[in-house]
């Protein structure tokens, strides 16, 4: 059974299935996703799934994980769409409409997790329904993980399922969220694929000095050692250069799309002492990028030092939230922060992931390629590295190559960026409705091809 499909009752479905999720509060913290879980389960059974079809796996009290299955002849290894059904906080006084209300309002599903990312998972749910209806004659697995605790650090998720139930999630290829949907360079459109993610280093940054009573200063106050290593980073702009596989793609890409001189520009950006010329040079918005790309960086967040007014501290700390490029090392990036501090400060590692990056020159990552191209046949289609984090990296541990794939249009004005852990979240059903298509090829040609 092969027929056609009605896109536009399948996008119907979609944002009823989206509604579900979001109407499910799974803030985390604390967490929570036994209601967002058991609505996917409610969903399956409701197709005809059974006990043999699907696993709930629990790894603390409502931290839940589902993983469902549709099984192919075992000729190829399992392909993987994972989504994650926790949410990050929301201030309910600025929102305009109920951050869990699921409404469609004016052509747009409201609420938190509508971009991130329960409407993408609610879209690889939909395909997943789409090839057991339509009795898709697989040579791979096709499985789909609805996952915990992606918002906060992974260890209810991801990192549980490949510590202890990688047998449900072992694959060749997985998608998730990062990718694929319409980005405006001012006149350009852009289709970026995840490929590569930064990780994650977080530090406190410490100094010590002379304690005291604060009416009789001293220049060994710790607070003046630690206001001076942060206006050092500050002064120096940004850490060292580095030229990555990933940016090289990036690059590469572009400049063989761009018919114009910006084509070759883009060529050039591959040297690095071009990058330090452009970085000294541009301000804003494009400097953040092109440093995000090209460096580790390193932002300080938290300051803390002192109990009591009228004392001087003996210490006084900054927390910074530092990424690392693909390649680099936690060592690498302490050193590169203590070449700009001096040693008054000490630096010490708070929380770390590895990162993540895949080749460009897979077979699955040509067939993204080419399926987003159809999409919009005008826009420029670019790998991409993700200066935040997923837990792919947690993935590449258990060996899946994953990219970021969450294809569909978007329209001029729609702020992607800002909308997504940010108020009034939300999501067009016209991104649903082309984007539904370009995952049904890519899962047809690839799984039953």
């Amino acid at each position: 059974m092969n027929t056609s499909i009605n896109w536009k009752s399948a996008t119907g479905e979609t944002v009823g299935h989206l509604a579900r999720l979001i109407q499910a509060a799974t803030v985390n913290p604390p967490g929570n996703e036994l209601p967002a879980i058991l609505a996917m389960k409610e969903i399956l059974e409701c197709e005809g799934f059974g006990p043999e079809d699907f696993k709930i796996v629990e790894s603390a009290p409502n931290r839940v994980n589902l993983i469902a299955r549709l099984r192919g002849d075992g000729s190829q290894r399992p392909l993987l769409l994972s989504g994650h059904v926790d949410v990050v906080p929301v201030e309910r006084e600025h929102w305009t409409h109920d951050p869990f209300g699921g409404e469609v309002i004016d052509g747009e599903i409201w609420g938190r997790g509508a971009l991130d990312m329960k409407g993408f998972l609610a879209m690889y749910l939909q395909i997943f329904l789409q090839a057991r209806r339509q009795g898709l004659p697989l040579k791979r697995d096709l499985i789909l993980a609805a996952i915990a605790d992606e918002e906060d650090g992974f260890t209810h998720g991801s990192r549980f399922l490949v510590d202890q139930h990688r047998e449900l999630i072992d694959s060749e290829y997985g998608i998730t969220e990062g990718g694929a949907f319409t980005m405006y360079l001012g006149r350009t459109r852009a289709y970026m694929i995840q490929v590569a993610e930064k990780g994650v280093c977080w530090l406190r940054m410490t100094a010590r000095g002379k304690p005291g009573h604060g009416s009789l200063p001293h220049d060994e106050n710790a607070v003046f050692y630690l206001a001076q290593a942060i206006e050092r980073i500050r002064r120096a702009g940004h850490l060292p250069v580095h030229i990555t596989p990933t940016f090289k793609s990036m690059l590469g890409a572009a400049s063989g799309q761009i018919h114009s001189p910006l084509g070759k520009l883009a060529g050039l950006l591959g040297n690095q002492a071009v990058v330090n010329l452009l970085l000294r040079a541009t301000k804003g918005r494009n400097k953040s990028m092109l440093m995000a790309l090209t460096t580790n960086t390193c932002s300080p967040t938290i300051l803390q030092a002192g109990a009591k007014t009228n004392v001087i501290p003996s210490q006084a700390e900054v927390h910074l939230d530092c990424r690392k490029l693909p390649g680099q090392s936690l060592e690498d990036v302490m050193r590169e922060i203590l070449a700009i501090t001096g040693d008054r400060v000490t630096l010490e590692p708070l929380h770390t992931s590895p990162g993540a990056e895949f080749s460009t020159e897979t077979p699955f990552y040509r067939l993204l390629e080419r399926e987003t191209r159809k999409l919009d046949s005008e826009g420029l289609v670019i790998p991409l590295l993700m200066p935040g984090a997923t837990d792919a990296s947690e993935y590449q541990r258990a060996g899946i190559k994953m990219y970021g794939f969450t294809p569909g249009l978007l329209p001029p004005e729609f702020p992607v960026i800002s909308l997504g852990h940010g108020h009034d979240e939300r999501l067009p059903l016209s991104f649903i409705e082309s984007g539904l298509p370009v995952l049904w090829n890519v899962v047809n040609e690839f799984c039953a091809g």
